[in-house]
Order: structure tokens, then sequence, then C-alpha cells
């Protein structure tokens, strides 16, 4: 896969897919929404780009309700993408996966004790990946525990070449929505103390189905955009609805930068479609015009 124009090849792109809540064949989340056709879609797109990704990942409610027929659909289009991309794949629970599926179908024999957090750490190309299970089973807000944030604090004892991305399912900030607000993260202090001055570049999140960001102890949170629904932030009072359109999230690391950006998904008209370097070439006899 090719670098993006203008890139160093010591440049890391992560593909954050979040919320893909896929079902059982024959199943619609919600009676409306083919939520595997749109993940596979989305990942055409993606390796259609040419885009150079060094790993997909899968930040919660990869299921919609834990069935294990869910799990092996999910895996027989996101294995093929990722070997496509020559990209590492890497999975996090929430709240709506079930621990013991996830585990079967997902991670394999030996993956560990299917009733315990899933907690991981990944190395990509330099850069940590440490994935925190913020699910309880049989609630929908956000939880860890003591021991996990004990293993936490651990792992982040030691500095990692490229520093660390965290990704869990629950955001550890508030939000301007009541409902999403009422099932982020509980106590995100205590998450924030473990975090004040390691080597977390980013913190990503799912679980809002819209798009946002924060900060936790000083470091950046990002909510990505869901693959299945959106939420619709500025529903009228008293209202809460959720909308069709989804995206994913392209997080760059440039150097010493972390940079999340939200890529819409949904279909829609092109506006223009032209060579890259045409808009290059147009940008520098703009810049000429103003000297």
């Amino acid at each position: 896969m090719s670098t993006a124009a203008g890139g160093s090849g010591d440049d890391l792109t992560i593909i954050q897919l979040t919320d893909t809540h896929v079902t059982a064949a024959g199943a619609l989340v919600h009676g409306a929404v083919d939520t595997l056709d749109t993940l596979r879609r989305t990942l055409d797109r993606i390796v259609g780009s040419r885009q150079r990704v060094d790993a997909l990942v899968l930040s919660g409610d990869l299921s919609d309700n834990g069935a294990p027929e869910a799990y092996r659909r999910l895996r027989d289009v996101v294995e093929p993408a990722a070997t496509a991309l020559d990209a590492e794949i890497v999975y996090a629970m929430g709240n709506h996966d079930d621990r013991t599926a996830f585990h079967t179908e997902l991670l394999g024999p030996g993956s560990g004790d299917l009733a315990a957090p899933y907690d991981a750490v990944r190395e990509v190309r330099g850069l940590r990946i440490i994935v925190l299970d913020s699910t309880t089973p049989g609630r929908h807000e956000g939880w860890l525990t003591e021991e996990q944030l004990t293993w936490l604090g651990d792992q982040l004892s030691r500095q990692s070449e490229r520093g660390t991305l965290l990704v869990l399912h629950h955001p550890p900030i508030q939000s301007p929505v009541t409902t999403v607000n009422y099932l982020r993260l509980q106590e995100p202090h205590r998450l924030g103390a473990v975090l004040a001055g390691s080597d977390v570049r980013m913190v990503l999140c799912g679980h809002a189905h819209l798009t946002g960001a924060g900060a936790v102890a000083g470091i950046p949170v990002w909510v990505g955009p869901a693959l299945s629904y959106r939420v619709d932030p500025m529903a009228p009072v008293g209202r809460h609805r959720g909308h069709a359109g989804y995206g994913f999230s392209r997080i760059d690391i440039l150097g010493s930068a972390v940079v999340a950006t939200a890529v819409e998904a949904t279909p829609a008209e092109l506006v223009y479609d032209i060579p890259e370097q045409d808009m290059l070439d147009r940008l520098r006899a703009l810049a000429l015009e103003v000297r």
C-alpha cells in the first residue's frame, strides 16, 4: 500500500471502526440498518483507497446482541480486508458484546479467561495500543475495576518507542446528549489519575454514536463516528433519536503529532473528483498570485 502524498514512511495510519452492531443473518438493526453491508462497503472503500493502513481498531459493540454468528460474519469481512491492507486487527469489547462469544469467535482458543474483562496490549511499528474492557455484563454504562487500573498503570510504567494509544468503548468525558452522558465511563477521574504523566497520546472510544472530542488528564479523547447509525446531538428538546448515516476515523501519527479525522462514509454524490496534483498546482498558483 502506498503512503499518502506528502507523508513520511515513518508515519502511521490507524483506522478506527466502532459500533458496527453486526447481527445474525437476516436481522436489521432497529429494523432498518443492514450493518454487515455497511461494514463491507466501508472496508471495500478503505482497501480501494490504496493508502497504507497499519492497523484496524474495532472499538466495541462489534455485535448487536452478542450472537456468535454475528462475530463470525464480522470476522469473515474484516480479516480479508486486513490481509489486503497488510494491517493488524485490534478488537475491543463494547456493552452490546458477549465476552464468551467475543473470545471464542474472534480471538480463538486459549485467548484467556472467558468471564474476565478483555484487556490487551499490541505493538504496531513501535506504537503501543492498549485495549481496556470498560464493560460490565448486563449493564450499559462503563466501569473500570481497580485491578484493571493497576494493570494499566503497570503497562504505562514502561514507555513505548512511539507512545501509546488507549482504546476503550465508553468515553471518559461528558456529553451534551443526556442519554450518552448517562452511559459514559463512570468515575473517569480514576482513569485520569493513571494516565497523568504517561506516554498515552490519545484515547480512542466509541459508544456514543456521534463524533466528539475532549480530554482526560490533558490527553485528547476521540469519540469516533459509529458505523451503524447516528444519534442526533441536536434533537428537539425532550426527544432522543437516531438517523441513517455512518462513518469511521483515521488516526494518523505524523511525526510528533497525532491527528484524528472523521471520515464520512454515507453514500453521497460527488462534488468533484480530480487528480490531487491538479489541486496542488492550483494552490501553488494562488500562492504566487498573492505574492
